[in-house]
């Protein structure tokens, strides 16, 4: 029983060390096998081969406590090693979704800023189109008004721009105011010259051999019956009608002929005058000449 109890405690212990001195003999008795054994010869030059430099070698990063990712790591431990990754994500993400907010505001404040820039040309355009219309309407009115001058002016300037058409010498016999039947023939043919004519005047001179305050009288009544023929018989109106009592007085002419011989005979001279911008848009007296630059409305 004793020697029982005596191997069993040594043969463990003895076991081990023959392991143990087996695992450290066997490679050192390897080795001087390998330095015992004679060299073997070189291989000819022309059996050598060549190989290309590999690469140096890089051993991987390690993970974890075994050199890689441990398969019974913790999800704390794998969260702590992806929580930098994540974050940095979340990170671009915010940076991406603000960019493109970014560039979102920009762009609809260019297009903004366009369509108004757009309008208020549009607006520009119309409003100086709008007052190009009314430069155009001014310029035309402005015309107008200085072609309304210039004939007003013209106009004011010849209203009393008088020329004669014809004459008459209506004679009285000595003493009478009654008119003959060749005097009446004389005031018809000069009332059928001025019918539906504007623009005229008829002036009279009344002459008779009386002097002083009796021939005034006696010519003044001659004139008006001259006067009154025309208005009664031909409805010439009375203020186209202008006359004169000159008794024995005769009124110098415009070619200055000498008239000091005093008067003879009873008559009455009259004077057809025509006013052309008067007249304007009628038919000219029958005698009349044309009218001139002078003349024109």
């Amino acid at each position: 029983m004793r020697t029982n109890a005596i191997l069993r405690s040594i043969f463990p212990g003895q076991i081990a060390v023959l392991v143990l001195a087996s695992a450290v003999g066997i490679p050192a008795w390897a080795q001087d096998s390998q330095q015992s054994s004679p060299p073997q010869s070189a291989p000819p030059a022309a059996q050598q081969q060549t190989y290309p430099e590999a690469a140096p070698y890089v051993p991987p990063a390690k993970e974890g406590f075994w050199g890689h990712v441990n398969p019974f790591a913790r999800k704390v431990w794998v969260r702590k090693q992806t929580d930098p990754i994540n974050n940095r994500l979340s990170e671009l993400d915010q940076v991406n979704a603000k960019n493109a907010h970014d560039i979102q505001d920009v762009d609809s404040r260019a297009t903004a800023g366009i369509n108004k820039a757009q309008t208020t040309a549009d607006a520009a355009n119309q409003t100086a189109t709008a007052a190009g219309a009314q430069a155009q309407n001014a310029n035309g009115i402005a015309q107008t008004a200085s072609g309304h001058v210039d004939q007003l002016d013209t106009t004011v300037k010849g209203l009393d721009q008088y020329h004669q058409v014809s004459d008459v010498d209506i004679s009285f016999h000595r003493g009478s105011t009654v008119l003959s039947a060749d005097a009446k023939k004389q005031l018809d043919d000069l009332a059928a010259s001025v019918t539906g004519q504007n623009g005229y005047i008829l002036e009279m001179e009344a002459h008779t051999p009386s002097r002083g305050s009796v021939g005034i009288s006696s010519s003044q009544h001659l004139a008006e019956q001259v006067e009154r023929y025309l208005v009664t018989e031909h409805q010439i109106p009375v203020y186209r009608m202008h006359f004169v009592a000159l008794g024995n007085v005769e009124v110098a002419s415009a070619a200055g002929d000498d008239t000091s011989k005093p008067v003879r005979t009873s008559d009455v001279h009259v004077r057809l005058m025509a006013n052309s911008l008067a007249a304007s848009g009628a038919t000219p007296p029958q005698g009349m000449a044309s009218s001139t630059g002078a003349d024109r409305p």
